[in-house]
């Protein structure tokens, strides 16, 4: 559902339907303040705004209110859950969105080879949103796209209701503390007391300070946008583990006649040699790693890198401090979950608040996760508004033949090369959880050191 931005800030006041229904009721007033205007954090506001009509809800971030979020192009990959979430707040973006409606994730060499597989021979899944009889899978878009219709619908908001919605732009948070174990104070130039401080302000991994758990990936994630052939299949994720890691493109809106994709193409960083190559070297390199059905790719943008590595708290909540989004977990992009992590948490945060308004109740409810399942992006089976796609996903993936780490890095690999149909057969009866059918061979790998073990790999 496609909404002007004028009126996407009254959602405060629209007609209760069956999403509102859970959220009914009385409860004692709330200060809350909410800490970084990124899409988290702005979700977060516009449900408290909505859902909580008790609190008095404060809205954080150093960027000054007149800068111009707008143009800013990191992409993002939404799925079916985030975009309804957003469609009910009556944000959603639906003109500037690329509708997901399949998702191709296969496995290059090193991998297992046969006819079973398919025309290709590789292990591969195919989703499609047509055999799961929904319109789409998810959707990708710009960030800039996707903030800038949320700001505009809390700062409407806002003047709707400017005592209990208080906007904070140009105003850093210099400190959290906490004297008193029913208050938290915040020091934004000004100390003040609040019931509760929700920090979603996270960044990127390289410019984060380190967390309880974290690990460095050691791999550059270079990032742009290509251009492919006309005649590409419209609206296809594609996701190719590769020997030197993760390559994804993820279908963008046609741009001049032209159809693009976001690329996310993962290095190992000790041999990044992308820096190095020309345009025409690049779009080489790439198109030799994508499966065929992807098509021709005809040009690509100038590439960004980022450091990638995992950055998480143990626990989401600290006294009356509660963090969601980057602030509480960065993840790999594979699976392109961090979003829709943060609107997951900005979710299960209101509604605990909802249904227990007594904040230190409310807040045992919310639980820290999984932190190595939030690295593979697997929804809970709890999230009352997001389909768990990607459980089945990881089933199908491993029956079909997919490893979750390099198959060379498999204490058994060398076995494998030697004697491919027995050693096989031998992991298979001793429950190695490799996900390799029994007796199929093995396509070998070339000469290489190994990359970065997979979280499963224990």
């Amino acid at each position: 559902m496609s909404q002007a931005p004028d009126s996407a800030a009254h959602s405060a006041s629209t007609a209760p339907d069956a999403f509102d229904a859970a959220f009914d009721g009385q409860a004692p007033p709330l200060r809350l303040a909410v800490i970084g205007a990124g899409p988290a954090g702005l979700a977060l506001a516009l449900l408290a705004a909505r859902y909580l009509p008790q609190a008095q809800v404060s809205l954080f971030d150093a960027r000054p209110l007149e800068r111009d979020v707008s143009g800013d192009p990191r992409t993002l990959a939404l799925s079916l859950g985030s975009m309804q979430l957003l469609q009910r707040l009556r944000v959603w973006p639906a003109a500037q969105a690329q509708p997901i409606r399949e998702v191709h994730v296969s496995q290059a060499p090193p991998t297992l080879s046969s006819p079973w597989f398919g025309p290709s021979g590789e292990p591969e899944v195919r989703i499609s949103a047509a055999e799961q009889a929904v319109p789409q899978l998810g959707a990708v878009l710009a960030y800039g796209q996707l903030v800038a219709p949320l700001q505009a619908a809390w700062q409407q908001a806002s003047a709707l209701e400017p005592r209990r919605l208080v906007s904070r732009f140009g105003q850093a948070v210099d400190g959290l503390k906490q004297d008193r174990p029913d208050e938290i104070e915040i020091d934004a130039g000004i100390a003040e007391r609040f019931d509760l401080a929700v920090v979603a302000e996270g960044g990127v991994f390289s410019e984060q300070a380190r967390k309880s758990l974290t690990r460095d990936y050691r791999q550059n994630a270079w990032v742009g946008t290509v251009t492919l052939a006309p005649d590409s299949p419209v609206g296809v994720a594609y996701e190719r583990f590769t020997r030197r890691g993760p390559l994804a493109l993820l279908p963008l809106p046609d741009r001049d006649g032209q159809r693009r994709a976001a690329l996310v193409w993962c290095q190992p960083q000790d041999e990044d040699e992308v820096e190095g190559l020309s345009d025409a070297q690049r779009l080489a390199v790439i198109q030799q790693q994508l499966p065929d059905r992807v098509g021709r790719l005809l040009g690509i943008s100038p590439l960004k890198c980022f450091p990638l590595g995992l950055n998480a708290e143990r626990t989401l909540v600290e006294g009356r401090r509660i963090r969601i989004g980057n602030a509480a977990q960065t993840l790999h992009p594979v699976a392109g979950q961090g979003l829709n992590l943060g609107l997951r948490d900005a979710f299960a945060l209101v509604e605990a608040l909802r249904r227990d308004p007594q904040v230190d109740q409310a807040l045992r409810r919310v639980k820290p996760g999984d932190i190595l399942m939030a690295h593979l992006g697997i929804w809970s089976r709890q999230d009352p508004w997001a389909p768990a796609v990607l459980e089945p996903l990881l089933q199908g993936l491993k029956s079909r033949g997919m490893c979750f780490a390099p198959l060379r890095d498999h204490p058994d690999y060398v076995a494998w090369m030697r004697r491919p149909q027995e050693a096989v057969a031998k992991a298979a009866a001793s429950g190695v959880p490799v996900g390799v059918p029994a007796g199929l061979p093995v396509v070998p790998a070339t000469p290489g050191p190994a990359g970065p073990k997979d979280a499963l790999k224990r």
